[in-house]
């Protein structure tokens, strides 16, 4: 299987963008796959799911990473040195922090958009790359769907997310035509789903009749998301016989079905 850099993307906050990062990272690591999550969300959700809440800012993180790019060094700039091990096997993160909101302008005033691209094609002995993006279609956003074979976009079937699916497809489109010739839309990943509920399903049977690539397997609510996030724990390692956790597993399933069909 080859290897393939993904990013999960949206503009609208609170759709569970890292929720589903580290998630789909967790079972592909529990699948025996090295995987990395770079986070570069100021936010840092991903860095304290799978670290920590307290985890050690002193280490390099993706903010070192980024700071040498526009900072004159003599010391070489190795990817590999921001990456570090979760205490989950085969999970690696690149952690982020609140300071990497502070380099933005600076990243962009001097066009170092490609410079994530750059790093993670270094990363060769990582099978699988999963990218976590701030709620925003800045410069951090567009590096990641620079650097990315494909993007995942949350729906939180609520009527404002579908409204900045259009949004979210023409900037995609934009980055494949100016920046990124193999970025595709792997799909929409239907989040928050309440079966019982008329809304939602009538969202996501409107988004399947527009032809929209809505991935089949959906993530239900779930309390045991928050479980999940205060323990720091994903959820293939806290409960692996939970509805939800299935349901993610599905996901990947689907996910590494397609990917194989693309691949050959």
């Amino acid at each position: 299987m080859s290897r393939l850099i993904r990013v999960v993307f949206n503009q609208k906050g609170g759709v569970g963008k890292s929720t589903i990062t580290c998630n789909l990272a967790a079972i592909s690591a529990a699948r025996g796959r090295k995987t990395l999550v770079v986070d570069l969300d100021p936010q840092a959700n991903s860095s304290h799911y799978l670290l920590g809440a307290g985890y050690d800012t002193s280490v390099p993180t993706i903010v070192d990473f980024f700071r040498q790019t526009v900072e004159f060094t003599l010391r070489e700039n190795k990817p590999l040195d921001h990456a570090h091990a979760t205490p989950f096997d085969n999970l690696y993160v690149m952690p982020s922090a609140a300071a990497l909101a502070e380099l933005e302008s600076k990243l962009e005033s001097r066009y170092k958009i490609y410079k994530l691209r750059d790093a993670l094609a270094q990363l060769d002995e990582f099978d699988a790359i999963f990218i976590d993006t701030p709620p925003a279609m800045g410069f951090f956003t567009r590096s990641a769907l620079i650097a990315a074979d494909t993007c995942l976009i949350p729906f939180d079937c609520d009527s404002f997310s579908r409204q900045a699916l259009y949004t979210l497809l023409a900037n995609a489109q934009e980055i494949r035509q100016d920046h990124n010739a193999r970025l595709r839309i792997e799909g929409i990943i239907v989040n928050q789903f309440q079966a019982r509920a008329r809304l939602p399903q009538q969202l996501v049977d409107e988004l399947i009749e527009e032809g929209l690539p809505v991935l089949k397997s959906y993530l239900s609510t779930s309390v045991k998301v928050r479980e999940s996030h205060e323990a720091a724990v994903p959820l293939i390692h806290l409960s692996a016989q939970h509805k939800l956790t299935e349901e993610y597993a599905a996901l990947y399933d689907e996910l590494v079905v397609a990917e194989g069909a693309v691949a050959t």
